[in-house]
C-alpha cells in the first residue's frame, strides 16, 4: 500500500511555485521522504491584485487561505515568502522551517540602468511597500512615488514598458527567478534596512501534524531561523497587526546575533533607528528565546525614541486615504 502523499500548498505565481519547487526537491532529497502533491491555490492578494498592499489591512493578505486550507486538512505543508506571513499565526499551527536565507536585500531596477542616486530629478519609482516608499522618499525626496503591484515578471514587464523610471523590488525574488540581470543596483541594508524575514521561505503545518513537522524539521536553517526570530518578535510588537514603515535586518556571525531596525515617516522626513547585539546560548531553545528577546527589547527602546508617534500617524493617514480612495 502506498504512502499517502504529502500535500504542499502554494500560490500559482511563478515566484510561489519556484519556492514551492524548491522545497519539494529538498524534501524529496530524502530516500524515505513520500511521495508529494502540490495543490495551487489563490489567494486574496492574487485575486485583488490592483489594490495597494497599504490597503489591504493586515499582513495575511497571500497567505490566509492556504493557511485555512492547512488548517482544514486539504493541504500538509503552506510555503510562504515568510516576510509575508503575519507574526501570530492561526491556533493550530506552526512554523515548521524557516529555509536558508537569500539575499535580503532590495534591489532597484531603472529603465536607464542608473542608480537611485543618479536617476533624473522627479523620477517615477514604482513599489507598494510602506517599508520602501517611506525610505525611497527619504532618499530621494525628488521622486514621484507610484503604485506597483502584480508578480515579479509582470511588474518587470511594466518597468519594460515604460510606466516607471524605476522599481524596486526583493533581491531574492529576482534570482530565484533568474531576473538579477535587470538589476541596476542593489540598495545597501545600512539605508534600506530590509522587510522583516524577507528572503526567507516559511514552511507552516499542524501542530498536530507530527509526521510532516518530523519532515520539514531536517530543513529549518538554524541561523535563518534565529534572525527571524529576532525580526519578528521585533515586529509583533510594533505592529498590532498592521503593515508600517518599518525595516529590520539581523544577523548571526558564530553566537553573536546583530539586529538593527528603523521605523521611517512616509514622507522621508524622520527615522528611528536602533542597533543591538546578544551572545546566544548554546542550548536552541534558550538561544531562540533570547533572539526573541533581543527583538522585543530593540522594539521597546524604538518606541522610548518615538516610532510609536511616527507608526500613529502613518495609520492615521492611511485610514484618511482608504477613505478619499475611489
Amino acid at each position: 500500500m502506498s504512502a499517502r502523499p504529502l500535500r504542499i500548498g502554494t500560490r500559482a505565481s511563478k515566484l510561489a511555485l519556484w519556492q514551492a519547487e524548491h522545497v519539494a526537491a529538498l524534501i524529496s532529497a530524502d530516500r524515505d521522504a513520500p511521495p508529494l502533491e502540490m495543490v495551487h491555490m489563490s489567494t486574496a492578494g492574487d485575486a485583488q491584485s490592483e489594490i495597494p498592499l497599504w490597503q489591504a489591512g493586515g499582513r495575511a493578505f497571500f497567505t490566509r487561505e492556504i493557511d485555512r486550507a492547512l488548517l482544514e486538512g486539504r493541504v500538509d505543508v503552506a510555503v510562504h515568502s515568510l516576510k509575508d506571513l503575519p507574526t501570530e499565526l492561526d491556533a493550530g499551527l506552526a512554523l515548521a522551517a524557516a529555509l536558508s536565507r537569500a539575499d535580503p536585500r532590495d534591489a532597484l531596477l531603472s529603465a536607464s540602468g542608473a542608480p537611485l542616486g543618479s536617476l533624473p530629478p522627479g523620477a517615477r519609482i514604482g513599489t507598494s511597500s510602506l517599508r520602501r516608499r517611506a525610505l525611497l522618499a527619504r532618499a530621494r525626496p525628488d521622486a514621484k512615488l507610484l503604485e506597483l503591484r502584480g508578480n515579479v515578471p509582470t511588474r518587470v514587464e511594466r518597468l519594460q514598458r515604460g510606466d516607471y523610471d524605476a522599481i524596486v523590488l526583493a533581491a531574492a525574488g529576482l534570482v530565484r527567478l533568474g531576473l538579477e540581470a535587470h538589476v541596476s543596483e542593489y540598495l545597501p541594508p545600512q539605508r534600506f534596512p530590509p522587510a522583516v524575514s524577507q528572503g526567507v521561505i516559511g514552511l507552516v503545518a499542524r501542530v498536530e501534524d507530527h509526521a510532516t513537522l518530523r519532515i520539514l524539521a531536517s530543513l529549518d536553517d538554524r541561523a535563518a531561523r534565529l534572525e527571524v526570530t529576532a525580526e519578528r518578535a521585533l515586529l509583533e510588537r510594533l505592529e498590532g497587526g498592521c503593515q508600517v514603515p518599518l525595516g529590520a535586518l539581523a544577523r548571526l556571525a558564530g553566537n553573536e546575533l546583530t539586529l538593527e531596525a528603523c521605523v521611517c515617516a512616509l514622507d522621508g522626513s524622520r527615522t528611528v533607528s536602533v542597533r543591538g547585539a546578544t551572545q546566544l546560548p548554546g542550548p536552541a531553545t534558550a538561544a531562540l528565546a533570547e533572539a526573541s528577546a533581543l527583538g522585543r527589547r530593540l522594539a521597546e527602546e524604538l518606541l522610548v525614541r518615538g516610532a510609536g508617534e511616527l507608526i500613529t500617524q502613518e495609520r492615521a493617514a492611511r485610514a484618511v486615504a482608504a477613505v478619499e480612495a475611489p
